[in-house]
């Protein structure tokens, strides 16, 4: 059992001294050997490794979270019932995504628009647009946006994002869009 503490502790040793090698810039390095994995049993904790950066490297980008296609963030649209102001289930993710993205950014602002579908008067579909802005912009500030960091504005039906006739069209223009400032 000694014998095999002693293999165990040479062949540490053998590791940190490797690791701790450096090539020369001449040198072109050689193929790393392939790493093979400690034996299980007795074996000391591993130290935590730390990816470094080459000399030189350029860092990684960082991208916009607004930007990211992967991101929630990139939803900027919250859907609607008809002749309702109240924010969907579904859509609650978005706009907490966004109210956690404002509380982390506190110099972006946002302009929120409320828009409608075409049935209903211009008048009504005004009104209806600015409670569902409103809407989002309580919401927002349940989550810690300050409201003055939130502009509203109705575009009742005079902005829609489907030009069609149908239940679908109709229900594509039945939205909220979240627009960010250029500053911050």
């Amino acid at each position: 059992m000694n014998t095999l503490r002693m293999k165990m502790l040479a062949a540490f040793v053998a590791l940190v001294a490797v690791a701790c090698s450096s090539t020369s810039l001449e040198q072109k390095p050689a193929s790393a050997p392939e790493a093979r994995p400690a034996p299980a049993a007795e074996s000391a904790p591993a130290p935590a490794s730390v990816p470094l950066r080459q000399a030189g490297a350029p860092a990684p980008m960082r991208i916009d979270p607004l930007l990211d296609p992967n991101s929630i963030l990139t939803h900027r649209s919250v859907y609607f019932d008809y002749d309702r102001s109240v924010i969907h289930e579904s859509d609650v993710p978005v706009v907490e995504a966004h109210g956690r993205y404002l509380v982390d950014h506190p110099a972006r602002t946002v302009r929120i628009e409320g828009n409608c579908d075409e049935r209903g008067g211009r008048e009504y579909n005004l009104a209806l647009g600015q409670r569902r802005a409103d809407a989002m912009r309580e919401r927002l500030r349940l989550l810690g946006v300050s409201s003055d960091r939130v502009e509203t504005i109705s575009l009742g039906k005079e902005k829609p994002r489907n030009a069609g006739h149908d239940e679908a069209a109709w229900a594509q223009n039945r939205r909220a869009d979240i627009n960010y400032s250029t500053g911050g």
